[in-house]
Parts: C-alpha cells; sequence; structure tokens
C-alpha cells in the first residue's frame, strides 16, 4: 500500500480529522504511530476522574510582578487601611462595594464587579504558603511547581503528565503534543512537565513550521515519513525518528492553530497585550483544539514607586485586566463554550501593608486570587488577613495557594491532586 497517495493518510486529512490517527498499527510507521497515540484521544489513556468530562479547559492570567492585594479587594471598613496609605488608599467614596461585604473592589475594575454581580466571579482572599519568599523569580517558582522548596517540574506539567499522555501499542507513556499551549515569550515553569512541554508563542507570525530552515528533508516531515510506504533509511527507533515525529507534531500543531487564531472574535476587545492574548485563546478554543490549558500574562505589577490611588500605573493595570477578563467571558458565552472554561489568576505575592516613602509598595506576602466563569462558587471565599497582626510587616496567608489548585485540579480537570501537588491539600470551596 502507497501511503503517500492514499487518501486515508494525506496530510491534509490527517490535520482535518481533528489530530487523530486511527486504525494505523499496521500501515504506519511506529514512531509515527507513537506520536498518534500521544493525541488526546480517550481510548487511549487520556484518563480522567469519573463523572469529569473531558473538554473541561483551565485557562491561567499570571499577575506578574506582584500585584497589591491590598488595593485590588480593599478592606475599606478598616481605618488601618486608610491610615497605613495616606497617599495611595481608596477612599469609601470610589471602591466598588461587593453587596455587604466589607471588602470592596478597586474603581478600576468594572469588568470584574460586572462578573461578580452577575455570579460569575469568586473572590479568595488572603492566599499564600508558609514563610513566604519576597524574591520574584523564586515565589514565582513556587506558585509554578506547586512546592514550597521551589524546585521540580510545574504543577500543570505533572498534570499533564500524569493525565493528559496517551499510551503506544507498548504501554509507554506519549505526551500530548497540544496539552498546553502559553502565549508569551516563554512557556512558563508551571506547564513543563517531565514528559510534556508545552507550545509557547508570542504571536501567530512568529509560530509557524520552520522545518525547511533546520533540513529540506523537514519541510514536509510527512511527506518524507509516509514516502512509498515507508521511511527511506530512518531506523524507527533512532535519533532521526524521534526529529521526525517531533517534526509531524509541530507542523499539525501549527497549521491547526493558525487556523484557529484566523477567526475573527464575536466580541471587541481592549486594544492591549492582555486583549490580543485572550482573544486568540477564545480562537482556539472556539476551534475546538484539543488542549486542556492555555496560560497568559500581564507584567508590570511591580509598583515599587508612583503605583497611584483611584489613578496611575496600578490602576491602569487593574483595569486592563478587568476588561479583558470580561471581554473574554462574554466572547465564551457568545461562542457557546462558558460552561466549560473556568479562568483563574494570580500573582506571585502581595505588597506591603504600608506604603513606603516613593509613593509605591514593596514586595509582601499573601494577595487575592480570582476564578471566572459560571461554574465558581461566586462570591467572596475566605476572611481578610488582618492589618494589625502581621508577618514581618506582611499579611499572614489563610488559605493555602495550593488548596486552590487542589479543586481545580480534582473537581474541574478531573485528576488527582495528591499525586500531582506531592501531598495532601483540601480542596477550597472556589467551585459550585
Amino acid at each position: 500500500m502507497d501511503l503517500h497517495d492514499s487518501k486515508a493518510y494525506t496530510r491534509r486529512d490527517f490535520i482535518g480529522a481533528g489530530l487523530t490517527l486511527a486504525s494505523a498499527a499496521v500501515t504506519v510507521p511506529m514512531f509515527l504511530q507513537r506520536s498518534a497515540y500521544g493525541l488526546p484521544m480517550p481510548e487511549l489513556g487520556a484518563s480522567s476522574m469519573p463523572g469529569v468530562p473531558e473538554d473541561h479547559i483551565l485557562v491561567v492570567v499570571q499577575l506578574a510582578g506582584g500585584n497589591d492585594g491590598l488595593n485590588t479587594v480593599i478592606p475599606f471598613q478598616d481605618d488601618t487601611y486608610h491610615k497605613a496609605r495616606p497617599g495611595i488608599g481608596i477612599g469609601d467614596a470610589n471602591v466598588l462595594k461587593l453587596g455587604r461585604e466589607p471588602v470592596a473592589l478597586h474603581p478600576a475594575m468594572e469588568g470584574i464587579k460586572d462578573l461578580y454581580d452577575n455570579g460569575l466571579a469568586t473572590v479568595v482572599q488572603g492566599v499564600g504558603y508558609p514563610n513566604p519568599n519576597r524574591s520574584h523569580f523564586t515565589s514565582m517558582d513556587i506558585w509554578h511547581t506547586g512546592d514550597t522548596s521551589a524546585v521540580g517540574n510545574g504543577w500543570l506539567g505533572r498534570y499533564f503528565d500524569n493525565a493528559c499522555c496517551g499510551t503506544d501499542p507498548k504501554g509507554q507513556k506519549v505526551p500530548n503534543p497540544m496539552a498546553g499551549i502559553a502565549i508569551g515569550r516563554e512557556a512558563p515553569l508551571a506547564m513543563q512537565g517531565r514528559l510534556t512541554k508545552p507550545i509557547g508563542f508570542e504571536n501567530t507570525d512568529l509560530f509557524r513550521w520552520t522545518g525547511e530552515d533546520v533540513h529540506s528533508a523537514l519541510e514536509d516531515p510527512y511527506h518524507n515519513i509516509t514516502r512509498a510506504g515507508e521511511v527511506d533509511e530512518v531506523d524507527p527507533g533512532s535519533t532521526a525518528a524521534f526529529l521526525m515525529r517531533t517534526a509531524l507534531d509541530a507542523q499539525v500543531s501549527s497549521d491547526k492553530i493558525r487556523k484557529a487564531v484566523a477567526q475573527q472574535p464575536l466580541v471587541q476587545y481592549p486594544r492591549n497585550a492582555l486583549g490580543q492574548q485572550l482573544a486568540m485563546v477564545a480562537a482556539m478554543i472556539r476551534a475546538k483544539l484539543p488542549t486542556r490549558v492555555y496560560y497568559v500574562s500581564l507584567g508590570g505589577f511591580d509598583t515599587h514607586a508612583g503605583q497611584g490611588g483611584v489613578n496611575g500605573q496600578h490602576a491602569n493595570l487593574l483595569r486592563t485586566f478587568g476588561s479583558c477578563v470580561k471581554a473574554f467571558q462574554d466572547e465564551l458565552k457568545a461562542q457557546q463554550d462558558h460552561e466549560r472554561v473556568l479562568t483563574m489568576s494570580f500573582s506571585e505575592f502581595g505588597r506591603r501593608v504600608y506604603q513606603n516613602a516613593s509613593g509605591g509598595t514593596d514586595h509582601g506576602a499573601a494577595a487575592p486570587m480570582f476564578l471566572f466563569g459560571p461554574m465558581v462558587d461566586a462570591g467572596v471565599l475566605g476572611r481578610h488577613p488582618s492589618l494589625k497582626d502581621l508577618d514581618s510587616g506582611d499579611l499572614k496567608y489563610n488559605i493555602d495557594f495550593r488548596s486552590v489548585y487542589s479543586a481545580v485540579l480534582q473537581q474541574w480537570l478531573g485528576a488527582d491532586p495528591k499525586a500531582i501537588l506531592k501531598g495532601s491539600y483540601r480542596p477550597a470551596k472556589v467551585l459550585a
């Protein structure tokens, strides 16, 4: 059988079939089988807990730099807050109140307030971990690995390795090449697994198949693999076979993603980088890519000077965050994907209670997290940390961030959080 001439196995049909390749064991070379078996097909071992749909998606929004949680979720009724921040505090008349809650949102967060009022947002107060580290790099590694020692693979990477791999005919795990997609300059540690490496790109103009730039044999890897029904001088267990398999995964992923992102959004997004990132994520979700986790980020939260209060640097960041997340949720609803997409945001730490001499805030500890979507247990979770009982000038955490991860893993993604987080953490009540 000439696979190159066979309609069942052309590259176009391979891509059009939604990244699946079935009944290939007899005719397709072993290393190509291994690539196909690594794709997310339930019958090939993409494990999930009973009762949890396979199409659930998590979108992570990282607020990089250490978001000032006290000016995000504001304890406006506490006099200590106003005394500690005479230049940057938000007055009672300006805050966005959350019903009868003793906390409120920054006035720039109209988008988040709208989601909250419609039962689509959960505010998790005082999230952190024991013995907080105030280094951007170390604290971010702690959040990314889910380990206070800040070592090892990413918590989402371990999820991919545990729950998103297929198996080849020999029973060996083969990673899903599209399990995780990150939009940014580099893929985050959180998504790096032992077996699984996420796709990462800044924009689709930079994300294209460029195998021909490496070697002419990789210009069309599928053609080279299947010509005349065999692999020309390629040992299935060789490095060349591995490169061909990787090339095929890369080309298929590139084609699918670029085609998905070419769709026009169904809503108007703010004209900024985060809006562009979330618009691309919505397009890939709309195209039904076999991706379980998407990751985007918004930087600039290291506000040591000139932070501002009602207006200024921090207000602009929070406005960007709120307006973009609101547009994203609106698009998910418009494309009828809102019930299968959970969005979660975090920052590596909060800021000090007292403003500094430069009109800003220095590195702190506990801070809020947010979760969005119709599946969340809407409202405010937990009590706000005391502004008087401090840990070296910082807020003490009330909720371990791994409890939030545990809930997302177990109740939304259908994975065993104990195996992934390397410990037992009672799931926080963030999902309905």
